[in-house]
């Protein structure tokens, strides 16, 4: 469990928070550096984690902030999970000005956990409001469904060693070859731009 910081106060909606995401339990690290306006919900931060990580948004997800837990519907929450609504509850508003870190939880199954860190919080270029927007990053996402971190380093050693016995099942089972280094800043901002719109 990360340490909770308290915060310190309230954050303009306006602002710029610059975070930083990384998915624990693997290698190669997988991490994303993007800014969000503190205006965005949980819900649509959510959506933008989905889209910079390279997940498809196929399971449930689960934040966690100051030992409090914010998700989607309850009624599709595990009854061992109680979660408020995140489409409720804003980003400035849970954080404030203080720089601390939160977790965010996707895949129950697979439970794929990421540190999120607020690394600067920044005030509005009105002549650029092009926001989300991913600055970057390194490494490919896991497959969905590959088994959490334990499957994902049996696909790597399969799939990236030929001569595994594994190797052809699971190259098809993903659908052709996987670069584990794989990941392209510019098609993430392309495909960010219709989260929120």
């Amino acid at each position: 469990m990360l340490p909770a910081k308290t915060t310190s106060r309230r954050a303009p909606a306006k602002s710029i928070y610059q975070l930083h995401i990384q998915l624990l339990y693997i290698e190669p690290r997988v991490w994303r550096r993007f800014w969000v306006p503190g205006a965005i919900t949980l819900a649509g931060l959510d959506r933008v984690i989905q889209t910079i990580m390279g997940w498809t948004n196929s399971h449930l997800h689960e934040f966690e902030i100051e030992g409090q837990r914010y998700g989607m519907a309850l009624d599709e929450y595990p009854v061992d999970k109680p979660a408020k609504l995140d489409k409720d509850f804003r980003l400035a508003d849970l954080l404030g000005t203080s720089m601390h870190n939160f977790i965010y939880t996707y895949d129950f199954g697979d439970d794929w956990c990421h540190v999120v860190t607020v690394e600067q919080l920044l005030k509005p270029d009105p002549e650029y409001n092009t926001w989300p927007q991913c600055l970057e990053g390194q490494n490919a996402c896991p497959p969905e469904d590959v088994g959490g971190p334990p499957g994902y380093l049996s696909f790597l050693e399969a799939v990236l060693d030929p001569t595994h016995e594994e190797h052809k099942a699971m190259r098809r089972w993903f659908g052709g070859p996987f670069d584990p280094a794989g990941f392209d800043v510019n098609s993430v901002n392309i495909a960010l731009r219709d989260v929120l719109g």
